[in-house]
């Protein structure tokens, strides 16, 4: 026989099935709120880093700015003192140059007449200019009857140097025709004169003047004998 479920067991069950719909009701609205509460903190914690990560960007965005305005400072200043120390570096060398060419030039007479060529005329700065912008400028312009000497002066002569003014010599009678009938020797002069320097000098068939405390003196040889142009 079927067992009989009364009224009151039908309501008692009815209660339990409310109750336990309205505790799922009840869990359901405590588990929204809390993803609710979740999803506002995640968007507070989203719009927070946001915004760190906008003012993070906005003070590198600064930082670079100073750092490039910094470096643009620094650049312009170390490029006007560079300027300027090249300035005063060449106007050192000159008048370096100036000092050497004033002690060089009265010795020449001396220092070329002992080595048997008699001076009859010393001048400074000899210019001469050709066609197609070409020009010469020779430091000591040493002259005689037969012969003249260039003498080109540093204060301290490198290779390039000694070069340079085997080139003038070659090129001089093109610039200088009136002493075409002439012999034309070259000398090189400086303050500091390295070995080396010395060395491919004398070998080019150049004069050597070098300082010698207060005075300067020829590093030549007694027997050297200059290459004539």
């Amino acid at each position: 026989m079927p067992e009989v479920i009364t009224s009151d067991e039908v309501w008692k069950l009815f209660k339990e099935t409310d109750r336990q719909f309205k505790e799922t009701d009840r869990q359901f609205k405590e588990t929204d709120l809390k993803f609710k509460e979740n999803a506002r903190e995640f968007e507070e914690m989203v719009r927070e880093d946001r915004e760190r990560r906008a003012e993070t960007d906005r003070k590198f965005r600064e930082m670079n700015a100073e750092a490039d305005r910094r470096f643009k400072e620094m650049s312009a200043e170390a490029d006007r003192r560079f300027k300027e120390t090249e300035r005063l570096i060449g106007r050192l060398g000159g008048r370096l140059g100036e000092f050497v060419e004033s002690l060089v030039a009265p010795a020449c007479r001396t220092l070329f007449a002992q080595r048997g060529i008699p001076v009859h005329r010393v001048s400074r700065r000899v210019e001469a200019d050709l066609p197609g912008n070409r020009h010469m400028e020779i430091d000591l312009f040493v002259v005689n009857t037969d012969t003249v000497s260039l003498v080109e002066v540093k204060s301290k002569l490198v290779v390039e140097d000694v070069r340079e003014h085997l080139e003038r010599m070659a090129e001089f009678k093109e610039f200088f025709p009136e002493y075409t009938d002439k012999r034309a020797i070259g000398a090189v002069a400086g303050m500091v004169v390295e070995e080396n320097v010395l060395r491919f000098a004398v070998k080019s068939g150049l004069f050597v003047i070098v300082q010698s405390g207060d005075s300067v003196h020829i590093a030549n040889e007694e027997a050297f004998v200059p290459r004539v142009w």
